[in-house]
């Protein structure tokens, strides 16, 4: 490794002797702030779709399209997490790796494993571009039981998100190598681009604004998926510059079995932890479209503030994946589990404290998405249930951070039990019982259901994030991730 590269391992590896919560809030920070644009970013999309009629001052077409676009959209922002959950298959293994690496100095092994990181980017991120454009995507639509006008929205919304989608996968594989090599700042820094990008974009596209063409609702998703080409060309920029000691050589752009097997060895299962929990939430989202699409758009709206608490827990949690892994490499077990459980207690207090703004500000939350008298309906739906997951912003904090640790340490194969426990025991049963009249167990029978509409539902995701909060908790506390050979 040239002497420079040196120098930015050193810089950007964290330093394992300052005291723990510094290294946790030294970690955190970058990626709460990084969570933050982009959660700047769906709020300014929410708003968009929320506030289209009345920005185009075609307010004639009154409060049954505003529900349509934002049950529409609420269903394609399910379905673009399904790119997060996606990356994870790539990502989780880098992340590990890379800090594994690092944590022992051997840079170039680290190196090595973000070229790897790329490759499969590239892969696996036309895969699944060329299944969502020759049919994937409106068939995912329809299961999800969105209809007609709603439908049409969602459709065109997700083509250009699924079109460019290898240049996001791309920008997440290497800011997940990053992330491992100590360097959280590199993302916050490209998320910031991505942002001042994306807003102008966006409203540009889709209102006609300036020198862009008037695109209307499917405007704003472009605008987001042209933003991330850019965050994509910014990371690979970076490396080829050999950011964080991490630099790319095309010549190394070559596939290495053994190196893919380990990274896909962690992913694998962590993906498949990520798409369990895909799956179910489109499960547990197609049980709300058929409340309709008011029901519908409180649940969006709802989640979108419910993420101020989700994306802070995620900061914590991938500072735990980096000094979980970092400290392992090292040899210090010790350290890496006081890391992890001094992320919880700081990502819990963060958490529970967004809780108390969601049970006090929800109704002045829901009114900034539905100004208008026809959506009062949506903020009827959509303030209890707000105030309800305040309650489980603890178990959730659990369930984040833990799983985040136990990916830093490579343990990610027993974690999958947890979120099919969570999900396919707990939530989705209940949310049929709870939210509708009645629940057809085919040759069982009908059972009569709870009908408590969004409100049973949410019920039912309160105690799934419960459930699969102390699971997580329980399996960190016991430590066989201590001996994960990666």
């Amino acid at each position: 490794m040239t002497e420079t590269s040196e120098r930015a391992a050193n810089e950007y590896s964290v330093p394992l002797p300052l005291p723990s919560y510094r290294l946790i809030i030294l970690l955190a920070w970058p990626v709460l702030a990084q969570q933050g644009l982009n959660l700047v970013i769906g709020f300014s999309d929410r708003y968009l779709a929320g506030n289209y009629a009345d920005l185009m001052q075609e307010s004639q077409h009154g409060g049954d399209r505003q529900a349509a676009l934002q049950a529409a959209q609420t269903t394609a922002n399910y379905l673009a997490w399904f790119i997060s959950s996606f990356s994870v298959l790539i990502s989780a293994g880098s992340t590990a790796l890379v800090a594994r690496f690092t944590g022992a100095r051997d840079h170039d092994l680290a190196e090595r494993v973000t070229h790897q990181s790329l490759l499969l980017s590239v892969v696996l991120g036309g895969l699944v571009t060329l299944a969502a454009l020759a049919g994937g995507l409106r068939w995912l639509i329809g299961i999800l039981h969105l209809r007609d006008e709603a439908a049409v929205f969602a459709n065109d919304y997700l083509e250009p998100l699924f079109a460019l989608l290898v240049f996001q996968v791309l920008e997440t594989a290497g800011i997940a190598c990053l992330i491992g090599a100590g360097d959280t700042r590199t993302g916050l820094w490209v998320s910031a681009g991505v942002a001042v990008v994306n807003l102008p974009l966006a409203w540009g596209l889709c209102l006609g604004r300036g020198p862009f063409p008037h695109l209307g609702f499917v405007g704003i998703s472009l605008g987001t998926a042209l933003s991330h080409c850019m965050g994509a060309g910014v990371v690979l920029f970076l490396l080829t510059r050999g950011r964080s000691g991490l630099r790319l050589h095309w010549m190394l752009l070559w596939p290495r079995l053994d190196l893919i097997w380990r990274l896909l060895r962690i992913s694998v299962p962590a993906g498949l932890d990520s798409l369990s929990l895909v799956v179910g939430q489109f499960w547990f989202l197609s049980i709300i479209n058929d409340l309709g699409n008011e029901a519908s758009s409180a649940h969006g709206i709802a989640i979108h503030w419910e993420a101020l608490g989700y994306l802070s827990g995620g900061a914590f949690g991938t500072a735990a994946t980096a000094l979980v892994g970092q400290n392992l490499g090292a040899g210090r077990p010790g350290e890496a589990s006081h890391s992890g459980w001094l992320a919880f207690r700081l990502g819990c207090g963060v958490m529970t404290f967004m809780g108390v703004v969601f049970f006090i500000l929800a109704p002045w939350m829901f009114q900034l998405f539905c100004p208008n008298e026809s959506q009062r309906p949506i903020i009827d739906l959509g303030v209890p249930v707000l105030r309800l997951v305040a309650f489980a912003m603890p178990g959730l904090a659990s369930a984040i951070v833990f799983s985040c640790a136990l990916r830093g340490a490579g343990d990610t194969r027993v974690p999958v039990l947890f979120t099919w426990t969570g999900f396919f025991v707990v939530r989705l049963p209940l949310a049929y019982y709870l939210a509708l009249p009645e629940v057809d167990l085919g040759p069982l029978g009908v059972v009569t259901g709870c009908n408590l509409g969004l409100l049973g539902a949410w019920w039912a995701m309160l105690a799934d994030l419960w459930v699969r909060g102390v699971f997580f908790m329980h399996r960190f506390a016991r430590g066989p991730w201590q001996k994960q050979r990666v």
